[in-house]
């Protein structure tokens, strides 16, 4: 079990800085931080939840966002011809343009830098540290639970606010479970559908250039509230690892060097986070039979000391 939020903020869980899980999974930590909660026996339970053998891919097109958010791209796919057969390249590929994992590379803490204290020149070169090499050597498997934040708050009446870059309360995700009728248990890989990739494909070509042609920080999503309720709840309900349909996880813009999820989530807590999954097939039809809960199976691009992937991700019922 692990400790609760409260101990590790009080020094009690004995981690090497306090609000950290550093050095809870013992020196052998092969750097993959909370996916270390995910046990063999949590995979084979997640396994005999398949029943239909429905299979929804949870990655949007590499293509999208059009033009390309943050400066990240516009990929350009080179095919070539040779006569006896096809072959190609991309180039301007961003790994984390897409759907996408962040590694614990990519987020340091303002005063305690990235996960497990490490520096930045431990992050680079051959024997790179934290990167996505891990998580692809690993693989990440295990029950996922979804929460339709997006389709509960349309129930309510209160639509999300996408491009206002609304601040979602973690209250609204705990109501949306309860609501389902669907519990976190730990180990498992937390889905929150906001219905952002769904407000995006509703714009215009135009409503997409006056997106993308934002300076990085004017640009706004909607988005999990940042701050320690979000991170408490998190690591206290014992997920493994949390994916979201926008952006950034949390809401966008924050402040990277003061309060926000990535460095509380990534660099103290060790918590891999995706974001722009494509959550929107599995919903409908989680939404159909009422069964929010599945097998999730994602394979990282094995590339030492790269900071993200493509999700690779496809989720089973």
């Amino acid at each position: 079990m692990r400790p609760s939020y409260d101990e590790l903020l009080s020094g009690a869980a004995g981690t090497r800085v306090p609000g950290s899980s550093w050095g809870l999974w013992g020196d052998g930590d092969p750097e993959v931080g909370t996916l270390n909660d995910i046990s063999a026996a949590d995979v084979v339970a997640a396994a005999t939840l398949v029943a239909r053998g429905a299979v929804f891919s949870l990655n949007w097109s590499l293509a999208l966002p059009s033009p390309a958010l943050f400066s990240r791209g516009p990929i350009e796919h080179v095919l070539r011809d040779d006569g006896f057969g096809m072959d190609d390249h991309l180039n301007r590929f961003y790994p984390q343009a897409s759907s996408q994992w962040d590694a614990l590379n990519h987020f340091a803490h303002p005063e305690h830098g990235f996960y497990g204290g490490r520096t930045s020149d431990r992050l680079k070169g051959p024997q790179a540290e934290n990167s996505i090499a891990n998580l692809a050597r690993r693989g990440i498997a295990g029950r996922f639970v979804l929460a339709d934040v997006g389709r509960w708050r349309d129930r309510q009446g209160r639509p999300i606010d996408q491009e206002g870059g609304e601040v979602i309360p973690v209250a609204d995700v705990a109501a949306t479970l309860a609501a389902q009728g669907s519990a976190v248990r730990p180990g498992d890989i937390l889905l929150l559908r906001y219905g952002w990739t769904t407000w995006y494909e509703g714009l215009d070509q135009a409503g997409r250039e006056a997106l993308a042609a934002l300076d990085d920080w004017a640009f706004k999503a909607a988005g999990l509230e940042h701050g320690e309720d979000a991170v408490r709840w998190l690591w206290d309900s014992g997920v493994a690892a949390a994916v979201a349909d926008n952006p950034s996880f949390e809401a966008f813009p924050f402040d990277p060097r003061g309060d926000n999820l990535h460095s509380s989530l990534i660099a103290l807590l060790g918590m891999p986070l995706g974001e722009l999954w494509q959550l929107d097939e599995l919903a409908a039809d989680c939404t159909a039979d009422g069964r929010y809960t599945g097998l999730l199976a994602s394979a990282p691009l094995n590339m030492p000391g790269c900071v993200g992937s493509p999700a690779n991700a496809l989720a089973l019922k």
